[in-house]
């Protein structure tokens, strides 16, 4: 494993795609892999694009990453796309619709399966991010499946959150109120040469205008009220002036034009939360949330096993189905063995 990482640190795009692919299929050793990747990672801008199937994501990340190499910088794109019900592998994997990047071995294009998770990201995309990351890309796309209120899960992972509304949409830009509002740093008006567009952008503008009057804004993911809480630390808010204020840029993606101004403005927003300190705050939210992902996802694999060991889920559903026994029991009777190594361990402890 050591050389396959000594190989992905050397810039070998085929020892890159190895690890995503062991890190995807969850292969034995890759949590190895990633634990020796991190010290190596934290230079990446992360962008978050997420909006309504049919906003033109892919073909807008596509023109973003040809704009990124004309100047001069590397890209890592992860596609998530929905997963297959039969084999939970990307249904969209070839990417078609990404293909004037395809040759330039400085971008790197993934897709991966979004496995039913929560938002459509996996604690597999966090971990291809830093793979990415390791490897010295100096941009980091990660398209999201759609829009929606699962889609707030794309915050936990990226430094800018863009959304994408197509024109004359307004179911969609209403559906912005469900969340997705609170969540966006960028909005892009794709496909602006449509009827609507205009329209729609002013929409967007009364909308995010009433967000920052009546309501606290959130300033996107990386605003700030008159004190703000992240992960039970009480941090010292933004004043209005210092505060992010979400931007409006309309695309058209097909033909390029106004990606260099969206380019333009997320370099903005990537100084802004640089200088204001915001990155590094969220950095330790992150890897807070990433830690309680991973004990949930562990506790829960060796509660699996011990319910394999008992006899499986059947026999404790048969017993509640009889009145033997609740739910509440058979979850007490699940725990208690973890909960009383954790005990005597945590008393070990205190007296030493």
């Amino acid at each position: 494993m050591s050389g396959l990482i000594d190989d992905l640190l050397a810039g070998k795009h085929r020892a890159l795609a190895r690890v995503i692919s062991n890190i995807e299929d969850r292969r034995p050793g890759y949590r190895e892999l990633v634990s020796e990747l991190h010290q190596h990672t934290g230079s990446a801008d992360v962008i978050g694009v997420t909006g309504s199937p049919g906003s033109g994501k892919s073909t807008l990340v596509d023109k973003m990453a040809a704009t990124y190499r004309e100047r001069g910088l590397t890209v890592g794109i992860i596609a998530i796309d929905p997963s297959s019900p039969f084999t939970g592998g990307a249904i969209l994997g070839d990417r078609i619709r990404m293909g004037s990047n395809i040759g330039d071995m400085d971008v790197f294009v993934r897709s991966m399966s979004a496995r039913g998770s929560l938002g459509g990201l996996s604690t597999a995309t966090t971990d291809a991010v830093k793979a990415l990351d390791a490897f010295g890309k100096d941009k980091i796309i990660i398209e999201t499946v759609g829009a929606g209120q699962n889609e707030i899960d794309i915050v936990k992972t990226a430094d800018t959150v863009m959304v994408l509304v197509p024109p004359g949409s307004g179911d969609d830009v209403q559906m912005l109120k469900a969340g997705i509002l609170e969540i966006g740093d960028i909005f892009v008006v794709n496909k602006a040469d449509r009827k609507g567009a205009n329209r729609t952008v002013q929409q967007l503008r009364e909308m995010l205008e009433y967000n920052r009057g009546g309501i606290p804004e959130s300033g996107g993911h990386h605003g700030a009220g008159a004190m703000e809480q992240v992960d039970g630390l009480q941090l010292e808010a933004e004043t209005e002036t210092d505060r992010w204020r979400a931007e409006i840029v309309e695309t058209v993606a097909k033909t390029g034009e106004g990606v260099d101004e969206l380019l333009d403005v997320l370099e903005s927003h990537a100084s802004h939360i640089e200088r204001s300190g915001e990155r590094e705050e969220h950095v330790r939210a992150r890897y807070a949330e990433e830690i309680r992902t991973l004990v949930r996802e562990d506790v829960n694999e060796l509660l699996a096993e011990e319910l394999t060991v008992r006899g499986g889920m059947d026999a404790y559903v048969e017993a509640v189905v009889e009145r033997e026994t609740d739910p509440y029991a058979v979850s007490d009777e699940l725990i208690e063995p973890l909960a009383e190594c954790v005990r005597t361990q945590r008393e070990s402890r205190e007296q030493q």
